[in-house]
């Protein structure tokens, strides 16, 4: 498999402003973060706020660039400006709140958004816009109003979005964050189904334990750096090191890693009730 996104020793820093009579304050962001995720892999970004996770996903949308390093998207340096629409082509970004994503009064019309702003053809976009609403499960609501549809829905609106526009790769920065439990289930379904179903490389950043077990591979970021990486088994085998990067693991992970404390003989890294329940019969 090719490489679609790929870091190398990437450094990005900022000034923060305390106070107007002040000097700012010169802070790293990301410190040498190097990582190669391949076409069609499920790639999981884990970290505690202010971690770097939501920084290194801006970097990938080209919305940042670097201070130091390279990021390069399907071979594209981000730091081209003259590339800069080719990468946002190619690596499609889904943000947190579906508000600040959706335009269109009519859920159709916002779908087809991104599409007729590349030039394409206009029953072109019509078919892109079938085929993504179906894609995310949203086909039955075209012609309604993305304001009358629930934080679920909407945000399998804002997915269709970019998936219209036919990217490698999609970043999810932390997309159910703002959603009840429902609304999470439902699009953690639409982005595996895209993964598993649209070959579509997937990078979910998130802080919700449960939503890593469905990745092919997990970053753990603290700091600014990467600190961990590994399969989620692997990355949930080690419960007391991500508790010192101030980090949970799923409820049956944690009574797992427990029971096998008091002597219970269970293997490391369980993710599911079901593992769990096999493991203990």
């Amino acid at each position: 498999m090719s490489s679609i996104i790929r870091a190398s020793k990437l450094g990005y820093d900022y000034y923060r402003y305390t106070d107007e009579n002040e000097e700012p304050e010169l802070n790293r962001a990301i410190d040498q973060v190097s990582l190669d995720v391949k076409e069609g892999q499920f790639i999981a970004v884990l970290g505690h706020n202010g971690s770097g996770k939501s920084t290194l996903a801006k970097h990938i949308n080209a919305l940042l660039v670097p201070t130091e390093g390279t990021m390069w998207v399907d071979s594209i340096d981000t730091a081209q400006e003259e590339e800069l629409w080719k990468v946002r082509q190619k690596a499609g970004m889904v943000f947190q709140n579906p508000d600040n994503q959706i335009i269109g009064t009519v859920v159709e019309e916002d779908v087809g958004f991104g599409p007729e702003n590349m030039g394409i053809p206009t029953d072109d976009i019509w078919k892109r816009v079938d085929e993504s609403l179906a894609a995310v499960g949203m086909l039955s609501y075209r012609k309604h109003s993305p304001n009358k549809l629930s934080g679920g829905q909407k945000q399998r609106v804002a997915i269709a979005g970019v998936v219209a526009m036919h990217p490698k790769c999609i970043i999810l920065d932390e997309p159910t964050a703002m959603l009840d439990p429902n609304g999470r289930k439902e699009v953690l379904k639409t982005i595996r189904e895209l993964n598993e179903q649209e070959g579509v490389t997937v990078i979910l950043i998130t802080h919700y334990m449960e939503e890593v077990t469905l990745a092919d591979y997990v970053y753990v970021m603290d700091s600014g750096k990467i600190v961990m990486g590994g399969t989620p088994r692997e990355i949930f085998s080690q419960v007391d090191t991500l508790k010192s990067y101030r980090l949970d693991v799923p409820q049956v992970t944690l009574l797992a890693h427990e029971l096998k404390q008091e002597g219970v003989d269970i293997p490391d890294g369980i993710l599911t009730i079901d593992e769990l329940v096999n493991a203990l019969c």
